[in-house]
């Protein structure tokens, strides 16, 4: 295991900012995930982490060693591409005893490291399938016991859930953090996905602009958001606007927190009319015309059913402790 501390970090693309002197700290063994809307620069941040880049200032450590001028074969850090970027003429196993062969490492502890990883990722009875003989999914764990297998000090994984569809990518989320504690490493996962880096991580470090917006634990993200777009890009958010002489200061609620009812709740409401009712199975998604404000509304489907017909008047309230102040 391995801490990782970025500092002051930053990366140009001609006049193109990527990085902004960004700074991160990945603690030992934990699963840290990198969240932030295409273009944030969180894929900039692995590669210059990895070594695949470098970068414009800013100094990279990896367990307090400094690694701006160490080539990328000899940082020892594994990487899991969003592509799998598996060889197609080899067998599973083989994939995963390449990077063993490269380093020259003798038949036997090449067989039995392989063999371990092998029963890590659970692909016994897969192991001589080329990837075209492997779903997605068996193609993935191929990928991550490759990246495993030669003991890296950190594990780097560039979106390498998103080519699966959502009933096996949720599957994989839970299989990935089981093998990612198994093996007792420092991992960090770039993703555009909240639900995925709500599930995956220790830490969620939320990004936009090249710069480090948010860092915490998935509670606290999503939970005590610190601004408007943490709050809007990690999972839906009402937001209000309350002016107070010449300062005007944002709030907002999320829609879960959110009861209701058909009379005045002893707690903060508002009075409106369903527009819109959405049904997804677990959950139905209410949108109501509160004078002019539109406000979203979630509840479990309990019942079965949905609780309110459309164009019920209908009061909407919250605890006020769930009514949360933004920076902007």
């Amino acid at each position: 295991m391995a801490t990782v501390n970025v500092k002051n970090l930053s990366k140009k693309y001609g006049s193109t900012i990527a990085l902004d002197h960004i700074d991160l700290s990945i603690p030992e063994g934990s699963l840290t995930s990198l969240l932030g809307p295409s273009g944030c620069g969180k894929t900039t941040a692995l590669r210059l982490i990895a070594g695949f880049e470098k970068p414009n200032s800013g100094d990279i450590y990896v367990n307090e060693e400094l690694v701006n001028d160490i080539p990328v074969n000899k940082r020892n850090i594994g990487m899991v591409f969003q592509s799998y970027a598996l060889f197609p003429h080899m067998s599973a196993k083989e994939n995963i005893s390449y990077g063993l062969k490269q380093q020259k490492l003798s038949i036997r502890e090449i067989e039995q490291r392989t063999g371990d990883a092998i029963k890590l990722v659970q692909l016994t009875g897969h192991e001589y399938k080329k990837p075209n003989q492997l779903s997605g999914g068996q193609q993935q764990r191929v990928a991550l016991a490759r990246a495993l297998v030669i003991k890296p000090k950190v594990l780097l994984l560039d979106e390498c859930l998103s080519a699966l569809d959502k009933k096996l990518r949720v599957e994989m989320q839970a299989e990935l953090r089981g093998i990612l504690k198994a093996s007792n490493i420092t991992a960090l996962f770039v993703t555009h996905d909240q639900e995925e880096a709500l599930t995956l991580s220790d830490y969620v470090v939320v990004m936009n602009d090249g710069r480090v917006v948010q860092t915490g634990k998935p509670y606290e993200v999503y939970e005590k958001p610190r601004n408007c777009f943490v709050a809007g890009f990690l999972g839906k958010a009402n937001f209000f606007e309350r002016v107070t002489g010449d300062h005007m200061s944002i709030h907002c609620v999320r829609p879960e927190k959110i009861k209701l009812n058909s009379d005045p709740p002893d707690t903060p409401f508002l009075e409106g009319t369903i527009e819109f009712i959405t049904y997804a199975g677990n959950i139905t998604t209410y949108t109501l015309d509160c004078t002019g404000k539109r406000l979203l509304v979630e509840e479990q489907n309990a019942s079965g059913s949905a609780k309110f017909k459309l164009g019920a008047r209908v009061y909407a309230g919250w605890l006020r402790e769930n009514f949360l102040f933004m920076e902007d």
